[in-house]
């Protein structure tokens, strides 16, 4: 389908209207994507998958030979073939870049342009965010998924052993980096520059929208909880509550009949 938005900018002056299209997976990080492509208004055609038991579909690999999602091909009107882009970072960077830097904070001082240290706060945590999610915090997400359906899909007999394995995993191991991400989030809000609201200040970035995923996850199975980090969780709730968060959402709904974020 194609959304409802603007027409798409210009990527260039002189490249006219750009096709954008997103290839988006039932349970991955392509939400964050369509939620990018809403709020930087672009209009884009959105064609959907859904997994077999829990992989993406082999029909993935016909547009990037890794067969993951999100993808997103991007054509510029006069261009022979689109680019394909995939890994949510660099979709990310590359959607802001041509179509709404303002989505991304300024990156010098005023008057230490180019220069080494002359980077402003807000820009710095833009770009650690931009890699934390799925560099350090997503890794954990996942871990826990495998655990949880490894204990949920154990044939009964030998659900006390795989019980007695998870659980000493979780504890020794999984928890407790949970807990110090959980922590460390919690504090970068806390002392986010200019009034703070969003983890690099006082707007919405890019970087807001990429740890929207891995966060909503955590808030629903893995310990994220109001009582133990409530100016993270909060958070969490706003960034849900968001305009085009909500219209991303509600696109997948009319599409797909439901959407389910959980991992």
């Amino acid at each position: 389908m194609v959304s409802e938005g603007q027409p798409a900018q210009q990527a260039g002056p002189g490249q006219g209207k750009t096709k954008v299209v997103l290839y988006w997976l039932e349970k991955s990080r392509a939400q964050r994507t369509l939620w990018l492509l809403e709020e930087l208004k672009v209009e884009y055609e959105l064609k959907t998958y859904k997994r077999t038991n829990m992989v993406a579909p082999p029909e993935l690999k016909k547009i990037h030979p890794l067969g993951k999602a999100p993808i997103v091909s991007v054509q510029a009107e006069g261009a022979a073939e689109p680019l394909v882009l995939a890994e949510s970072g660099l979709i990310t960077e590359y959607l802001i870049d041509h179509f709404g830097p303002s989505l991304a904070p300024k990156r010098y001082q005023d008057g230490k342009e180019g220069q080494v240290q002359g980077e402003t706060e807000e820009w710095l945590r833009y770009r650690y965010f931009m890699h934390y999610g799925e560099g350090t915090l997503m890794p954990y997400l996942v871990i826990a998924l495998l655990l949880r359906t490894m204990r949920e899909r154990s044939p009964f007999f030998i659900k006390p052993i795989t019980n007695a394995i998870t659980g000493n995993l979780e504890s020794m191991f999984l928890n407790p980096n949970l807990q110090n991400n959980f922590s460390f989030l919690e504090s970068q809000i806390k002392t986010a520059p200019n009034g703070g609201g969003y983890l690099c200040g006082s707007r919405l970035t890019g970087a807001d929208i990429l740890m929207s995923f891995p966060l909503g996850a955590a808030k629903g199975r893995a310990g994220l909880t109001k009582e133990k980090y409530p100016a993270l969780f909060d958070y969490v709730d706003r960034l849900e509550a968001m305009e085009g968060n909500k219209r991303a959402v509600q696109k997948i709904i009319e599409v797909e009949g439901s959407y389910d974020p959980s991992l």
